[in-house]
């Protein structure tokens, strides 16, 4: 399946459009609705409940956003949808609340969440709950199990890999250095076949993202752009951009 060209039509506004100066807090119902509102594409991330739900959350704990504390993979679907977010009105949303709130409207490109351990349940769960959507959808991960396994479960949604050149922040230190090696520079290709590659755009241009671009003519969107140096790399090096804290124009 070739990739299609909605995928890079319009910028994808990181977590929705969020400010939390403004209580409209990332991942939410409200940042998501004001995307789809302003004609954006929607970047969104899902992370597993300890009942195996797939729900609308970037970090794995929740003491950075909400008024709770602890894992995200220790409370059930239910107890997630009863935790506020700080400062605002909005919960948790389940990855089907999402769906029907988009209901097609503008491009949806959701990342899946990963620990690198071989747990496939997310993808699993989030291929169910998208199998009878009919709007413009994609799906990656940093993980390129779960992109492979994606490739199995549901080879109609669109798949991409998330990556970054140098996985220096401490979230990656499970990590092996010939892992990283491995990740930054996309050598798992043959096996993940990635439809797109969403890079980081501080660490672009690189050989591996060059390659896919030209060679593969496969698209590379890039994050997470927030300042103009950002806009001008992305602008040259990527096929779109994944924003955060302004407003581009729509052409």
């Amino acid at each position: 399946m070739m990739t299609p060209e909605w995928l890079t039509a319009r910028p994808i506004a990181h977590r929705g459009l969020h400010d939390a100066a403004d209580g409209v807090v990332e991942n939410t119902l409200s940042a998501c609705a004001a995307a789809a509102a302003a004609g954006y594409a929607i970047e969104v991330d899902l992370q597993l409940s300890a009942d195996g739900e797939a729900m609308v959350f970037h970090d794995d704990t929740l003491d950075r956003l909400t008024e709770a504390t602890g894992p995200v993979a220790e409370r059930t679907a239910a107890e997630l949808k009863a935790v506020r977010y700080r400062a605002t009105d909005d919960g948790m949303m389940r990855f089907s609340e999402l769906l029907s709130l988009v209901s097609g409207h503008v491009p949806l490109i959701v990342e899946l969440k990963s620990r690198f351990d071989g747990d496939l349940r997310l993808v699993r769960r989030a291929a169910e709950i998208a199998a009878p959507y009919g709007g413009r959808l994609a799906m990656m991960s940093f993980d390129p199990a779960l992109v492979a396994a994606l490739r199995t479960l549901a080879p109609g949604i669109v798949r991409g890999i998330t990556a970054e050149r140098h996985y220096a922040d401490p979230e990656w230190t499970g990590l092996s250095a010939m892992r990283k090696q491995v990740l930054g520079n996309l050598l798992h290709w043959p096996a993940s076949r990635p439809q797109f590659v969403a890079f980081c755009v501080g660490d672009l241009p690189t050989v591996a993202t060059e390659l896919a671009r030209r060679a593969l003519a496969v698209p590379v969107l890039t994050w997470t752009v927030r300042t103009q140096k950002d806009r001008a790399r992305a602008e040259r090096w990527a096929d779109q951009m994944i924003f955060e804290g302004f407003r581009p124009k729509l052409t």
